[in-house]
């Protein structure tokens, strides 16, 4: 059974760095489109960041753009996001997820694009 697990997540102050880890168990990264998203309280699931196998393209939302970064190890099958300078506003559990098929650089942000979850790690940043 396909498992993505999520760490790194903590409590920080604002302007503050953290690097979240996805860890994935039966499934190969190598060859995945894998995602990084996240739901802050009282709100929607939103695309964070993406990077697609066919080109190792990567793909950021405009509120973390410059200051996140997303990177596969695939050695190690972990993909990671890289955070930094963060806001109180980036406070919100983020998922990890993963589609092992080709896709499209327009869905790379769409969650239903995504076949397979984490269960996700809380970040907290405290202004």
């Amino acid at each position: 059974q396909v498992q993505l697990v999520e760490s790194g997540g903590g409590l920080v102050q604002a302007g503050g760095s953290l690097r979240l880890s996805c860890a994935a168990s039966d499934y190969t990264v190598a060859g995945a489109n894998m995602g990084w998203f996240r739901q802050g309280p009282g709100k929607e699931r939103e695309f964070v960041a993406a990077i697609r196998w066919a080109d190792d393209r990567t793909y950021y939302a405009d509120s973390v753009k410059g200051r996140f970064t997303i990177s596969k190890v695939n050695a190690k099958n972990t993909v990671s996001l890289q955070m930094n300078s963060l806001k109180p506003e980036d406070t919100a559990v983020y998922y990890c997820a993963a589609v092992h098929r080709w896709i499209p650089s327009s869905q790379a942000p769409n969650p239903s694009t995504y076949d397979y979850w984490g269960q996700g790690t809380q970040v907290t940043v405290s202004s």
